[in-house]
């Protein structure tokens, strides 16, 4: 079969030739650098879909290669909006910030026994490989930059609702600014997650926590829903 890999010095993905047989991706792109462009540049580690650092896009969608079967005519492209090093490897310095600029970590907690229940309230969350493939997929960041981005508002929430979490208000007021009512609620970031995390859910959850901490979407006052104006204001009494 022949697949299309996106080199960073060629404007155009270039073929090549693989065997059937070869099981994920990952194992594809190693066998083609050993055997046909020792030159190509990727991401890997554990083979396992727990690291994270060989995610690419294939035919436009993002994917682990280390748990991808390559088809024939798949296209294999790097992430977006990271700064490419060489092919399909990415620099994700910039896009890890966002946990920082969230403040998405434990601020002042109490000491307290998890129950089973507890422990399986944030779950899911915690087993976030920062993969990027939800940062990728987002087109938010094709008009803002500086959001926040999905993998960091999912941290968020995560320890916004841990029950030893004292200070949760100080998270919720971090994520306001190109945050969590920037986001779209498209989906995407949910369709692409390799461990079936829910970021939409997360940011619609981190939404209504942000309302009972008194904030509300900055977009909701510029809203029309069809009513007539009547040339007064009728919150200014009479």
């Amino acid at each position: 079969m022949t697949i299309y890999i996106l080199k960073s010095d060629n404007p155009t993905p270039l073929p090549y030739i693989i065997d059937d047989n070869h099981t994920t991706l990952l194992n594809a792109l190693t066998h083609i650098k050993a055997t046909d462009d020792a030159s190509l540049t990727f991401g890997g580690g554990c083979r396992a879909s727990v690291c994270g650092s060989c995610a690419v896009r294939v035919n436009d969608k993002e994917v682990l290669s280390c748990g991808y079967r390559p088809k024939d005519g798949d296209i294999i492209t790097p992430l977006n909006y990271h700064p490419i090093l060489r092919d399909l490897k990415i620099d994700k310095t910039k896009a890890k910030m966002t946990l920082t600029q969230s403040s998405a970590w434990q601020h002042s907690t109490k000491d307290m026994i998890l129950s089973h229940k507890d422990e399986k309230t944030t779950q899911i969350q915690t087993d976030c490989i920062l993969c990027n493939s939800c940062y990728s997929s987002c087109p938010v960041y094709a008009i803002n930059p500086k959001f926040i981005g999905p993998f960091a508002l999912t941290r968020s929430y995560r320890y916004a609702i841990d029950p030893r979490e004292t200070d949760s208000k100080s998270i919720i007021d971090n994520i306001q600014a190109d945050g969590v009512w920037d986001c779209t609620l498209c989906g995407e970031c949910t369709t692409v997650c390799p461990k079936g995390i829910d970021p939409k859910m997360d940011i619609t959850n981190l939404r209504g926590l942000s309302i009972q901490a008194g904030y509300d979407d900055p977009s909701f006052s510029q809203m029309s829903f069809g009513t007539p104006n009547f040339g007064f204001d009728p919150n200014a009494g009479f």
